[in-house]
């Protein structure tokens, strides 16, 4: 199977996924499949958003349901939720929307909030802000990727290949050193 017919099967199903996680890395490499016209650029933001608010609501509503008993269960991420509580008593909304562009918080901080009692309609307006700065900021970022080799003239059908393992392999050296670093 080709790549091209991969992901006309799976891009958008992996989309989704992982942007009901933590879907930075996918989204980038979505973003530069819709440059190389594999998938629609329009689709993949919008299916982005759609997988990145409802990922967040349900991580709020598993906080807002077992709150403080679910965050027990985390003890290594402690100082993190404490964190997290303190920002978002000082700055309620740019918390809520910014959430997802905060490292090692994605999923955690949904919790957090939802476990902090932050009204239902509250994070739900915030959340869909958030995403629809998110989707746009780091898909686009995939296809601008893509431009950017058409203006340095490589024939990036030539070498999709390994500029998709490139991506990835940064993306996970990437997480690998924070990661690393937060021990």
């Amino acid at each position: 199977m080709s790549l091209a017919q991969l992901l006309a099967d799976y891009g958008y199903l992996a989309v989704f996924i992982g942007s009901l996680l933590e879907g930075e890395t996918i989204l980038v490499l979505a973003g530069f499949a819709a440059h190389q016209g594999y998938l629609s650029l329009t689709l993949t933001l919008t299916t982005a958003f759609v997988g990145g608010t409802l990922g967040d609501q349900i991580f709020f509503w598993l906080g807002r349901a077992w709150g403080q008993s679910l965050l027990d269960r985390l003890p290594r991420s402690e100082h993190r939720v404490r964190r997290v509580a303190e920002l978002l008593e000082r700055h309620h909304a740019p918390v809520i929307i910014g959430i997802r562009f905060m490292y090692g918080l994605r999923i955690l901080g949904p919790i957090v909030i939802g476990a902090c009692e932050v009204p239902l309609w509250r994070f739900a307006v915030l959340n869909m802000v958030g995403a629809a700065i998110w989707a746009p900021l780091v898909g686009g970022l995939g296809y601008l990727f893509g431009d950017a080799l058409g203006l340095l003239k490589v024939d990036v059908k030539q070498v999709e290949g390994l500029v998709l393992a490139l991506i990835i392999a940064v993306a996970v050296t990437f997480s690998l050193v924070r990661r690393w670093r937060s021990r």
